[in-house]
């Protein structure tokens, strides 16, 4: 299992846009992905899931990633929010 947490920058949270860029990303790979916000977690590949957390700007989110490529999932999903702006 790896995990990594991380920092939301984009001023509207993540909403319809980022979670796209993100559903996208995660879906390449064949781990079990999941985005944890405020106590709760969510699959990473459900885009009405991550919209269902309301992660808004400043919030502290948490990437776990459980599989066979789950350090390559993560690393892409780390460089994905960065190049985007969406967090740190």
């Amino acid at each position: 299992m790896a995990e990594k947490t991380f920092k939301v920058i984009d001023p509207a949270g993540l909403h319809a846009r980022p979670a796209t860029v993100l559903v996208q990303a995660a879906s390449k790979f064949n781990s079990d992905i999941q985005l944890e916000y405020n106590g709760k977690a969510v699959n990473l590949k459900s885009i009405m899931g991550v919209m269902s957390l309301g992660v808004r700007e400043g919030a502290d989110i948490k990437i776990i990633a459980n599989g066979s490529d789950e350090d390559a999932a993560l690393a892409s999903l780390a460089e994905t929010l960065s190049t985007n702006n969406l967090a740190k």
